[in-house]
């Protein structure tokens, strides 16, 4: 079997070099690509064409443009990556018959309520971002290809830079800190997201009927308040330089954080859908972000 991954180097992408090696033949690319292929989402006929050439069985698609807030002044930049890209991977998996799997987000909900959400749930994005990644899902689900769709959020890996090491980091120098605790979600970790997509992909090639949207994120919910004080004291409890106080780490609300794009306050998703279809039970978010502070600090 024949796989393409885009996105290679981002968070998702280099663990999912890792995940999806066992099913077949993995061709890997990031923006620069090599031996004629490229993987540049903002080249359209260039991606058409590398993924006429390859006929892959499967198209993993791990990139995408994720700065939040520079899409608010980006939007067209945004759209062509996040909507116009995957639009063009769908028709190509559809007229091949390959398989196309994505990645989107919580982004495309509005963030009311405070009850997870399931993948029949309204969507209404508050931001560039959001909308750009709701218009991609649009257009993979309206080409009839063959696709798995997974809306995740709060996405970290070891590798690189992510909110923990900045709350360690932070921490480390400074007297107090004030960190948002009315945006609720669950932090997800790149090697969960990469170990369920080549389950579910070896499923769905067994049992094509398991084609769809599904949600993925660690279980448990957490606010960006709580995964700071998580990440502060597991550090400290373990002997690493930690400055702040352990009751000088104050809560905000969102208004006292201000941002060119709006998050949504209920980032939570129901997994339930993605647990029975294909036989997991996803673990609460502090297994992984423990195990990738070991990683990080040792």
């Amino acid at each position: 079997m024949k796989l393409l991954l885009l996105g290679k180097n981002g968070q998702v992408g280099w663990e999912l070099q890792r995940a999806l090696a066992p099913l077949g033949e993995v061709t890997a690319l990031d923006r620069q690509g090599h031996d004629g292929m490229h993987g540049d989402l903002s080249r359209l006929d260039a991606l058409r064409e590398t993924v006429g050439r390859l006929r892959p069985d499967v198209i993993v698609n791990a990139a995408a443009y994720t700065a939040v807030d520079k899409a608010e002044s980006e939007p067209d930049v945004a759209r062509v990556l996040n909507a116009e890209a995957p639009a063009v991977l769908a028709q190509e998996a559809a007229a091949s018959g390959a398989w196309l799997v994505h990645y989107s987000t919580d982004y495309v909900f509005d963030g009311s309520g405070s009850t997870p959400r399931d993948e029949s749930a309204a969507t209404a994005p508050l931001s560039v971002y959001g909308q750009t990644k709701l218009e991609g899902e649009r257009a993979i689900a309206a080409s009839g290809c063959r696709h798995l769709v997974f809306r995740t959020s709060w996405v970290y890996a070891a590798r690189g830079a992510n909110f923990a090491k900045t709350m360690l980091r932070l921490a480390a120098d400074r007297d107090q800190l004030r960190i948002v605790a009315d945006q609720i979600g669950a932090p997800t970790g790149a090697d969960l997201i990469a170990d369920v997509t080549a389950h579910a992909v070896r499923h769905a090639l067994r049992e094509p009927d398991a084609a769809g949207l599904y949600h993925l994120a660690a279980g448990g919910e957490v606010s960006w308040h709580g995964y700071a004080c998580h990440v502060i004291e597991w550090a400290r409890a373990r002997g690493h330089a930690v400055k702040v106080a352990a009751g000088a780490v104050q809560a905000i609300p969102s208004n006292e954080y201000p941002t060119p794009a709006r998050r949504p306050l209920n980032s939570r998703l129901s997994t339930r859908r993605l647990e029975e279809t294909f036989g997991l039970a996803l673990p609460a978010w502090q297994a992984g972000v423990d195990r990738m502070l070991s990683e990080v600090l040792g």
